[in-house]
């Protein structure tokens, strides 16, 4: 959520020292939450200050650019690798352990895709049923 503008915690702060209303009152007058005031006035009384905190942040990235770039290098070398392989090539390489999640966040950031090689049949572009030439018991033709 995005923090309130410094103008409206400037008139909070003026509307309470005037004594227009309760916390309460001042809470339902400007739409905000009666903690806000709360805690907008301990931070006023405090420091002196109605600016908004600095964002704290989140976690840093657990993977360098050089390890990014060796996913890539992973995923070129065996795309039908599963990401648990990828996981355990890229810890034997450079000693990183990561999830099996982590992984498949890193590689769908990256847009790298991990085409599977499956043994399917070959699609007949006819009707199978309506083909004179192909009786029903016959097998099809596998394609690998």
């Amino acid at each position: 959520m995005k923090a309130y503008s410094t103008d409206l915690r400037q008139k909070v702060i003026d509307a309470y020292k005037n004594q227009e209303g309760s916390q309460r009152n001042l809470a339902s007058r400007f739409s905000v939450s009666l903690t806000f005031i709360q805690k907008l006035l301990k931070r006023y009384r405090s420091s002196g200050t109605v600016e908004p905190k600095a964002h704290g942040g989140g976690n840093t990235a657990k993977l360098s650019s050089e390890q990014m770039a060796l996913v890539v290098a992973l995923v070129e070398e065996d795309n039908d690798a599963i990401l648990v392989e990828l996981c355990e090539r890229l810890k034997e390489r450079t000693g990183v352990k990561v999830s099996r999640s982590t992984m498949g966040r890193i590689t769908r950031k990256l847009n790298l895709t991990r085409k599977k090689k499956h043994c399917t049949p070959a699609k007949n572009t006819q009707n199978e049923f309506k083909n004179s030439e192909q009786s029903i018991g016959q097998p099809l033709a596998q394609s690998c």
